[in-house]
């Protein structure tokens, strides 16, 4: 196999797996809203049996707290397969990498 086909290959395996990833992603998208769409419902209309008005079963702990834990699950897993990592980009480990790498010239210089 020649260098070309492998890179060739190599790239069509990152993007299967890329696309492996976003798949999940909408999948596991699609299982959110429908679980919670239903225990939202099954929630609600309990809240509401017990004489509660249907803005107070809304906005009830035991309504949300579902979907918004899990919401923070989900966006953690988009940023994932998306690649958002606002506290450690790539821009932000070249600069820290170039910032050390000057540094130690720097120190290179002090001792010559």
């Amino acid at each position: 196999m020649e260098l070309n086909e492998f890179d060739q290959s190599d790239k069509l395996a990152r993007a299967q797996k890329k696309v492996k990833e976003i798949k999940g992603f909408y999948i596991h998208l699609l299982v959110y809203v429908l679980v919670n769409l239903f225990v939202m419902t099954v929630t609600i209309m309990g809240i509401m049996s017990g004489g509660a008005s249907f803005s107070e079963a809304l906005f009830n702990i035991g309504t949300i707290s579902t979907p918004f834990f899990w919401g923070i699950g989900l966006a953690f897993h988009a940023a994932k397969v998306f690649g958002f990592n606002p506290f450690f980009s790539k821009d932000w480990e070249q600069r820290q990498i170039s910032k050390y790498v000057e540094q130690e010239e720097r120190d290179a210089e002090k001792y010559r």
